[in-house]
């Protein structure tokens, strides 16, 4: 027991000692994937704080027949792991539109988002990430459930 708490005392010092790589102040670029099909979403990065950022994400699903729009904001906490890797997590929602290709029917619905991955800053002004995004969706039809998004991400910094 004394091990597990002098344990828990180093890992909670060195979280709150430990200093997040400076942010870039804003990105732009893509994230592609998606967890049961083809996704692409237009990705947008604002720096809050050097450790904190909020990401918009514009995109597009094609997946079992359903396509499907969707608008993403995202509250992210970011921490250095060593040099220019970094791992982030973070919590947010979004609205979307939906269209079944096989029936006649189509809608809109609201999301709630996690989001954990990690990111590569390079020297040049460029930044790849590799993150999964859990979401439960609120509607009667197309996404009463959970999807995890799983895609990799390239973006231009500046």
């Amino acid at each position: 027991m004394k091990k597990l708490f002098v344990f828990l005392i180093i890992v909670l010092g060195g979280i709150t000692v430990s200093q997040a790589q400076l942010i870039s102040p804003n990105a732009l670029g893509l994230r592609i994937g998606d967890s049961d099909g083809f996704g692409a979403e237009i990705s947008y990065q604002r720096a809050l704080k050097s450790d904190t950022r909020l990401e918009l994400d514009l995109g597009w699903r094609d997946s079992d027949h359903v396509d499907a729009y969707k608008l993403t904001a995202l509250h992210q906490w970011v921490w250095n792991i060593d040099g220019g890797f970094n791992w982030f997590a973070g919590a947010g929602g979004g609205i979307g539109s939906y269209d079944y290709d096989y029936i006649d029917e189509s809608g809109t619905f609201l999301f709630a988002a996690g989001d954990i991955g990690i990111e590569y800053n390079f020297d040049i002004p460029l930044v790849l990430s590799l993150d999964m995004r859990p979401e439960l969706g609120f509607t009667d039809e197309y996404r009463d459930d959970l999807d995890l998004d799983i895609a990799l991400g390239i973006r231009f910094q500046f």
